[in-house]
């Protein structure tokens, strides 16, 4: 997973054709520290998608306009929209995090 560190590349990242997926989180969140014990199996199973992850707090503007109020949370961008938002309540365990990328997508 490729780290994002610049609102230009962000804007860059997910204007592609193909759906994106990002992760928000931040170096203090508990939550965030569990997911990533996770998270590689399942970006392993979704490798045909491009994976990147953005700091919540490095990037607040980001977060901000893009509503993610919980960390961490999983977006799905698409020809610059998002498409889909997993929010940190429903990001706890490897089943709810798989669930939200099979539903999203498959449409």
């Amino acid at each position: 997973m490729e780290f994002i560190h610049e609102q230009s590349v962000f804007d860059e990242t997910i204007t592609s054709k193909q759906p994106v997926i990002i992760k928000f989180s931040a170096d203090w969140c508990p939550d965030c520290k569990r997911m990533d014990m996770f998270i590689g199996d399942i970006v392993e199973a979704y490798n045909a998608y491009q994976w990147f992850e953005v700091n919540r707090d490095e990037l607040p503007e980001i977060a901000q306009k893009y509503e993610v109020m919980g960390i961490p949370s999983i977006l799905i961008f698409q020809n610059g929209e998002k498409i889909a938002h997993l929010h940190s309540a429903y990001a706890k365990t490897p089943d709810e995090v798989q669930s939200f990328l099979a539903e999203a997508l498959t449409k």
